[in-house]
């Protein structure tokens, strides 16, 4: 009697934990919306904590008269489902396509939550290699230990339905509800499979990581040479309206994309000068002045990543003269 005491009293610690842990992960998001069509949630401007609950990327919803786009689905499988919730408080239109912008973990666990849906999620072909790579399931376990209970053993590395090739051309162009959509390829700038959504009857453009608003960008082993270059070309659509990655909307996109251009202007210099002098890495770091961005948000955090990942690539462009 005293063991089936036992085993009841523990079957119901159990499941008063189950109910907190439910509760605890619930999570409220409220859209914010740029124009006709188009919302977006605003994350935090620091990186990925418990704090935060994760939510520190942002990610939007395309409204049609013949159901709903999605680009990216945040951090967590919670969030995910907090899109959902906030999506259907504004629409009663069902969600038919997720754009995955790139397979970096702030942007995409929360896919699972849309998978399970029915959701149709559309990504770059070069996501396949991420998906299926060991620096996914290390960054899964990563988060499983930073963000529980947001991210625990249930999350999962969703992929996509539709894995796009733009071998042919770099946009693919779709219509919804009479609302015309261009997805373009800027692969190999931030990651290697990086797309932008171009909403044309709003010119409304979701810009993934492509830039950051108000904080300094991650770069790790990105290609800044092409980022560059890509962040040149991010106008040509004429867009009036930016949704970036990382903060706020922007409506002076020439003005406020200066914060990531002159970042990695910056890297590029400093590492450079310290390749060519044949300074190493941790006596260059020193020696540059970090004065401009250190205040910034993320600095603390990715900065002296950013800093290594730029120097191995100038080594890499100096190899290659």
């Amino acid at each position: 009697m005293k063991k089936i005491r036992l085993a009841l009293s523990f079957l119901m610690m159990l499941a008063t934990f189950c109910h907190r842990a439910s509760a605890d992960t619930a999570i409220t998001l409220t859209p914010k919306k740029v124009s006709a069509h188009v919302y977006y949630f605003q994350g935090e401007s620091g990186v990925a904590s418990a704090a935060n609950q994760g939510f520190m990327s942002n990610a939007g919803f395309v409204v049609t008269p013949d159901g709903v786009v999605v680009f990216d689905a945040l951090a967590t499988p919670a969030l995910g489902e907090a899109m959902i919730k906030a999506i259907k408080a504004v629409t009663t239109q069902p969600i038919k396509k997720v754009i995955a912008g790139h397979y970096h973990a702030d942007h995409i666990y929360g896919l699972q939550a849309f998978k399970q849906l029915g959701a149709d999620i559309i990504a770059h072909e070069a996501g396949q290699s991420y998906l299926h790579s060991d620096l996914a399931q290390q960054r899964l376990e990563q988060r499983r230990t930073e963000l529980f209970p947001w991210v625990d053993e249930h999350t999962v590395v969703t992929g996509a339905d539709h894995w796009l090739n733009f071998s042919k051309e770099k946009i693919h162009r779709f219509s919804l509800g009479g609302i015309r959509f261009q997805i373009i390829d800027s692969s190999g700038a931030h990651s290697a499979e990086d797309i932008l959504l171009f909403v044309e009857n709003d010119r409304v453009l979701f810009a993934g990581d492509i830039y950051f608003s108000g904080r300094i960008p991650f770069v790790g082993n990105a290609d800044s040479r092409v980022w560059l270059a890509t962040l040149d070309r991010l106008l040509d659509v004429k867009p009036t309206i930016v949704i970036p990655g990382h903060g706020a909307a922007s409506t002076q996109t020439e003005k406020d994309m200066q914060l990531t251009k002159s970042y990695l202007e910056y890297l590029r210099q400093q590492m450079g000068m310290a390749v060519n002098d044949l300074l190493g890495f941790e006596e260059a770091y020193q020696r540059t002045d970090w004065s401009r961005f250190e205040n910034l948000p993320a600095f603390k955090e990715a900065n002296r990543l950013n800093a290594y990942g730029t120097y191995l690539l100038m080594e890499k462009e100096s190899l290659a003269k």
